[in-house]
């Protein structure tokens, strides 16, 4: 077969071009290609929501990949273990209550699950801003994360949707541009951003289920950033509370579109 290098470009070019096109209105759009992300992502599009994915890396799967100081294994335990498995990710029990996987296998088994499902996922885009009517995040500003790294003057574009996670981790990047341009507007106790408190791993897990949900009109926190912006512990390589996290960020937001 005689290949044609332009034609290749323009399959590219023509094709991405398009799914960027589809993706300018969505009903919702998850910034973070982390655990919490995917898995947010998954259960949306599987209720047949329409759902893009906006990671501002070359890869997706945050801190999974790495596992605990590159030893690329994961702990989950006994709640999340049925998430995985629904991903068809193998576990194996290390001892009562806790179980290890591959991280590599998760990642690629989430992300496979959350593409299947009908999510859209963009790497090395990045969020800088948000667009805000009457009270309510109503999309996002996108523009190229090596612009960003390059510090290049190039405006962005912006997209619409009906709601966005925040699942930036550590930084909740979306969470804390809403506090820069409109003050302490987030329903925290001090409006702001709390900030992540040191490692416990038990109290973490516990706190970053629980306190994922909206702080603010049409924007949800998930992941670590629902620990950072509401104040939780981190909790390492125990990746549990980024999946029950992702879980529930979905079905919060499915029982607003659908009450």
């Amino acid at each position: 077969m005689h290949l044609e290098d332009v034609v290749i470009s323009r399959a590219i070019i023509e094709t991405y071009s398009r799914e960027l096109l589809e993706a300018l209105e969505s009903d919702v759009a998850v910034v973070g290609g982390g655990p919490a992300g995917l898995v947010a992502a998954y259960y949306l599009a599987r209720a047949g929501k329409k759902v893009v994915l906006f990671e501002r890396k070359l890869s997706i799967g945050g801190g999974m990949w790495g596992g605990g100081m590159m030893f690329n294994h994961i702990v989950v335990q006994d709640q999340a273990l049925p998430i995985l498995q629904e991903f068809g990710v193998n576990c194996r029990t290390f001892t009562a209550g806790y179980y290890t996987a591959s991280a590599v296998e998760a990642v690629a088994a989430i992300a496979l699950g959350a593409v299947r499902a009908g999510a859209r996922i963009f790497n090395c885009i990045s969020v800088e801003d948000v667009m805000v009517r009457e009270n309510r995040i109503t999309g996002l500003v996108i523009n190229w994360t090596p612009v960003e790294m390059a510090g290049l003057h190039v405006d962005p574009l912006a997209v619409s949707c009906s709601y966005v996670i925040d699942c930036t981790g550590h930084d909740a990047q979306v969470a804390s541009v809403v506090v820069k341009k409109l003050g302490p507007v987030l329903k925290t106790p001090s409006g702001g951003i709390e900030g992540e408190k040191p490692m416990w791993a038990a109290r973490g897990e516990d706190f970053v289920a629980d306190n994922t949900g909206e702080v603010y009109p049409g924007l949800f926190v998930a992941g670590m950033a629902a620990s950072a912006v509401r104040g939780g512990h981190r909790m390492g390589p125990v990746f549990g509370g980024m999946l029950l996290s992702g879980r529930r960020v979905a079905e919060l937001i499915l029982a607003q579109i659908n009450p």
